[in-house]
């Protein structure tokens, strides 16, 4: 059942279709369904939760994507591990922590945590 006016689907911008599959996949177990080289949705249970959508130049800015974790340490090695550039150490705010990266297409995101 789709949620009225929820964040229903979040779409990445990718110059390199190979290395973001591959990145997302390493450090968060992502899946994709296929659908040619220029795109690819991000599979969540029986749909799909975004895409990644190749492009000639990613621009950086937007709205900031934070996946949540159970395990923040474990994540920010496994973002490094697959390439992933950490702009922001993990640090503390009210109600969690947190860390902020940069994947190899240069989409930056960041991954919280309880405190």
């Amino acid at each position: 059942m789709q949620i009225h006016h929820a964040i229903n689907y979040i779409e990445f911008s990718v110059t390199d279709m190979a290395e973001a599959k591959r990145f997302f996949t390493e450090a968060f177990g992502w899946e994709f369904n296929d659908y040619g080289p220029e795109y690819a949705g991000i599979k969540a249970g029986d749909g799909e939760a975004g895409g990644l959508r190749n492009v000639d130049a990613v621009v950086a800015g937007g709205p900031l994507v934070i996946l949540y974790s159970n395990d923040l340490e474990a994540t920010l090695a496994a973002v490094q591990a697959a390439g992933g550039r950490i702009i922001e150490e993990i640090f503390e705010f009210p109600g969690g922590r947190r860390f902020e990266f940069a994947e190899p297409n240069g989409n930056q995101m960041a991954v919280w945590g309880d405190a």
